[in-house]
This record gives C-alpha cells, sequence and structure tokens, in this order.
C-alpha cells in the first residue's frame, strides 16, 4: 500500500535522536522519486541510518527562490517528492513554506506527515501553561529585533522562541528589558539528544546561569505571558 498519493509530502525529521522517526516518515522516503533537502549531507545520513539511498535535491535559504519554479514544474509532470528539513517539521523556521505554496498554486497535492518538532517537547517540559501560546521562532538578528519585542511586551499567551547559542545571552537580556527580571521562563537545548538539558526559573536566573554556564547547543526560550490584571 503507498504511504501516500501526495506528490509533495513535508516529512518531519528527528531532532536529535534519529530513532525518532516515524515508521510512516520511513515508507514515505522508500517510496518518493528524490527528497528535496536542507543540507544533502544531513539528510544522506539520515537516510544512510535507515538503509536507504534516494536522490537528494539540494533546497535552502540561499537557493529557495531560484529553484522553487524547476522543482515544482517536475511535480507537475508526475514526480513524488519528500521534503524534508535538517531537523524538525519542514517550513517551521526552516525552508519549505515557498515550495508548499507554490506547490499548491500549481494543483499539486501537498501533505505534511506529524512528527518531531523542537517547541512542543520545550514547551510542555517548561512547566508554563500550553493550552494558548505564541510561537516567534527566530528574532531578527539585527534590525526590528527590539520592535518585535516591544510587539509583546502585553502579550497574555506563553512565548515560545528559538535562539542560537551565540545570541542567547543578549536574548535573555533583552527578555529581561521587555518583560521584567521576574518574568518566569525556561530555556531547553539538545531536545532529544544525550545532554538534553532545561533550565527553569525567572529571565534574571536564567542570564545568571548562562552567565556562569556558556551556552551551547540550539535553544528553545519559553516566557509565560504576562498575567492578567485583576
Amino acid at each position: 500500500m503507498s504511504a501516500s498519493k501526495a506528490r509533495l509530502i513535508l516529512v518531519p525529521t528527528p531532532i536529535g535522536n534519529l530513532d525518532d522517526i516515524t515508521l510512516r516518515a520511513r515508507h514515505v522516503l522508500e517510496e518518493v522519486d528524490a527528497v528535496v533537502a536542507e543540507d544533502t549531507r544531513v539528510t544522506g545520513r539520515l537516510l544512510q541510518h535507515l538503509g536507504l539511498s534516494k536522490p537528494l535535491i539540494s533546497f535552502h535559504v540561499n537557493n529557495e527562490h531560484r529553484m522553487v519554479q524547476q522543482l515544482v514544474q517536475r511535480l507537475v509532470a508526475g514526480e513524488r517528492f519528500a521534503l524534508a528539513s535538517d531537523a524538525g517539521t519542514p517550513a517551521i523556521s526552516d525552508p519549505g513554506f515557498l515550495l508548499v505554496r507554490e506547490a499548491i498554486k500549481a494543483g499539486v497535492s501537498v501533505e505534511c506527515l506529524p512528527g518531531p518538532t523542537a517547541f512542543v517537547p520545550a514547551l510542555v517540559v517548561s512547566g508554563l501553561p500550553c493550552d494558548r501560546f505564541a510561537f516567534e521562532g527566530f528574532l531578527p538578528p539585527k534590525k526590528g529585533r527590539r520592535t518585535r519585542l516591544e510587539a509583546l511586551r502585553n502579550e497574555e499567551r506563553t512565548m515560545v522562541f528559538y535562539e542560537s547559542p551565540h545570541r542567547l545571552q543578549r536574548a535573555l537580556q533583552e527578555f529581561t528589558e521587555v518583560f521584567g527580571d521576574e518574568r518566569q521562563a525556561s530555556a531547553s537545548r539538545e531536545l532529544s539528544k544525550l545532554h538534553e538539558e532545561t533550565v527553569r526559573g525567572s529571565l534574571h536566573e536564567l542570564a545568571a546561569h548562562f552567565t556562569a554556564h556558556e551556552p551551547r547547543g540550539e535553544f528553545v526560550i519559553v516566557v509565560a505571558g504576562k498575567q492578567e490584571e485583576r
């Protein structure tokens, strides 16, 4: 039985532990004509782990605008592609949105498999309310960063951010300035890997912790929303 009839299938890939790949994802990767990958080296290692060999097509932030129409034409012509980012669900703070949008415009059937994404486990283990939340992903690295945070000053939902290790301390300092020293938060890194860690406390406490301990690995920062005034 075919794993999917769609021509473009978004395949979430493990965020750390390769054994987190689903059986259905493996079936799709086995059946498609090619795998569109953010980094062919990373996806190649996953395929090797699964004992699969497939043509790999490089598709990332630096070539997606150049490649998208070529890929759509091949989809329209009848080829079936899996789209995979380096880790997690494609198009969530990763390349993929552009190809999905243009494939839909061209009448191509698109499907996304359920699977790993970093912010869900980080949100759940934060200990902060997760019934309502705002996913912000990566803040702008330079221009517009403070403006984005100021727009969130009165956000009452729990907020979720992605951040790189070399900008973590800057982010925590900016969060402290906008949301206040005592706003509760958590910072998770290396999710599903051997050195997985979540640090919880006030923004002031998190900033102090990562001043004393060098940040390593990609981070998910979860920040409590502003408490409703009573």
